[in-house]
């Protein structure tokens, strides 16, 4: 999966010149664009293509609905250029396995998420995220999430996922290290604020690599 520098890029922005300034930027110094909500609302699916014309771009839509929804926004969101998906596991084997399904039709990554990096997760997800995890493995995913903000989660889930890759949001503005992260069984970082908001982006990335590697 990942191709050499252990770091995607958050692109959580609401311009779509921006967007693409950032992602043509950055494109030799990062493995994948992550892209949500707020930047394909702001300026439409066809962003998705567009990103993807110069980095392999991570749909972040954190599918959560029944299997046949899930389906269709897998599809959608795949055959706009989409390299891979992020869906959550909560939903169950059946709605996990729907976004999987769809993966592997495009030739795309699935991953999901077990545990997310903000305080908030710690009350509902955190008990559950073990068991979340298992249900990932079975569903046959490539990778999960799993917060870089408290790296003794992500020793946790590397011991239930095996090989499979741990992307791990929360480094910068959120406060997580990317060295403990790493050192906790991360493959890969996700990097979103402290890149996109600072007045050299491409010095910002350059510090976080030098960290790192």
């Amino acid at each position: 999966m990942i191709r050499n520098s252990r770091l995607i890029l958050a692109l959580d922005v609401l311009s779509e010149e921006k967007a693409l300034s950032l992602a043509s930027a950055l494109k030799d110094r990062i493995d994948y664009v992550k892209v949500g909500y707020p930047l394909i609302l702001a300026a439409g699916l066809d962003i998705v293509g567009e990103i993807s014309s110069m980095a392999p771009v991570i749909a972040d839509l954190k599918i959560a609905d029944i299997p046949n929804t899930n389906t269709l926004i897998s599809e959608q969101v795949l055959e706009a250029g989409a390299a891979g998906i992020i869906a959550h596991a909560f939903a169950g084997r059946d709605s996990l396995s729907a976004c999987v399904n769809v993966a592997r039709e495009y030739g795309a990554l699935a991953f999901a998420v077990t545990e997310m990096s903000h305080p908030g997760a710690v009350e509902f997800m955190a008990p559950a995220a073990e068991r979340l995890a298992r249900v990932a493995k079975e569903c046959d995913v490539d990778g999960v999430v799993a917060p870089a903000t408290r790296p003794e989660r992500i020793r946790l889930i590397r011991s239930i996922v095996g090989e499979r890759a741990i992307i791990s949001p929360g480094v910068g503005a959120q406060g997580g290290s990317p060295r403990a992260a790493l050192a906790a069984g991360a493959d890969s970082l996700i990097v979103g604020r402290s890149i996109t908001e600072s007045p050299n982006p491409a010095a910002s990335v350059d510090a976080i690599l030098r960290e790192i590697q």
